[in-house]
């Protein structure tokens, strides 16, 4: 039987587009959004691919894919502790907070929910580009009588169904003392749920200043505030955030200016793994730069899927 050339053509690019069909779906690509800094702080902003040297499991991989991010679309879950213990600093973040996502939020590309948490976690605001409806949101914003924190529950909770399904840039913007009381949810479960959801925590210790005038409660404080900033720090490393500690010298205004620089001058990198682990399987990710005097941050590994 003859086939025209024409026919042949056809088949051939069919094949093809099956083929590349075949190999989209089957492909696990690894994504990792990172910023660099020198030892002063400063961000690098105009490293290249070939600057850049990941490892999984220990073993090197080629780097398939990277951009300089700062037009991907952005999704911020701004989680805020409203325990008994932030009476005191609940205003000065309701207002740093409005102001910040006035200024990082592009209405026609980034979104941002809020959620609260103390003896419940409850989301006062679901997605939304809209910085009217996010103000209104933190109005609402209370110190409840009962006593609870419920920490690790609002990572979970927020991750699994607030950022598990959506794609692209996704961060959490975490205001606490970092102290959990209540939740059902362990430490290191929460941040598996915030891996597996591709979300980086940028942790704001925010705690009551100690008081020279109440020994006792300042003795309490200080105790309280040294176990969240184990915690906060823990959040923000394994998921490839960072930690900031409010204080004098480091207002949150200032904490918020340094966020929103790092969100606008981010790497985004993806490689394809060398070997396909099982589902379900953690892997550990190194990121490093060859030019000496440079810090990467990254999440430190994944789920496979």
């Amino acid at each position: 039987m003859r086939i025209s050339r024409h026919a042949l053509l056809i088949a051939i690019l069919c094949c093809a587009r099956a083929q590349e069909a075949n190999f989209s779906a089957d492909v696990d690509v690894v994504t990792l959004l990172a910023t660099a800094r020198d030892a002063q702080g400063l961000l690098a902003k105009n490293l290249t691919r070939d600057d850049f040297v990941v490892q999984e499991d220990g073993v090197p991989q080629t780097i398939r894919y990277f951009a300089r991010e700062s037009d991907l679309p952005l999704t911020i879950g701004l989680l805020v502790d409203t325990s008994n213990s932030q009476l005191h600093v609940l205003e000065p973040e309701r207002q740093a907070s409005y102001t910040f996502l006035g200024e990082i939020l592009r209405e026609s590309q980034d979104l941002a929910f809020l959620a609260h948490f103390d003896v419940r976690v409850e989301v006062l605001q679901g997605f939304t580009s809209s910085r009217k409806d996010l103000e209104s949101a933190l109005g609402q914003l209370k110190v409840p009588v009962r006593l609870g924190t419920r920490l690790y529950d609002a990572i979970r909770d927020c991750s699994e169904n607030r950022m598990r399904k959506r794609s692209g840039r996704k961060a959490f913007i975490l205001l606490s003392d970092g102290v959990d009381y209540g939740s059902k949810t362990s430490l290191g479960t929460a941040i598996e749920y915030a891996q597996r959801a591709d979300t980086i925590v940028y942790s704001i210790l925010f705690a009551e200043a100690p008081s020279p005038y109440r020994p006792f409660r300042s003795a309490v404080l200080a105790m309280s505030r040294s176990r969240g900033r184990r915690v906060m720090r823990r959040l923000a490393a394994e998921t490839g955030g960072a930690f900031f500690e409010v204080t004098k010298e480091e207002p949150i205004e200032k904490i918020y200016a340094e966020i929103e620089e790092t969100l606008r001058n981010q790497y985004s990198l993806g490689y394809t793994p060398a070997q396909k682990g099982a589902k379900g399987q953690y892997h550990k990710i190194k990121l490093t730069v060859k030019q000496q005097g440079l810090m990467v941050q990254t999440r430190d590994g994944y789920y496979s899927k």
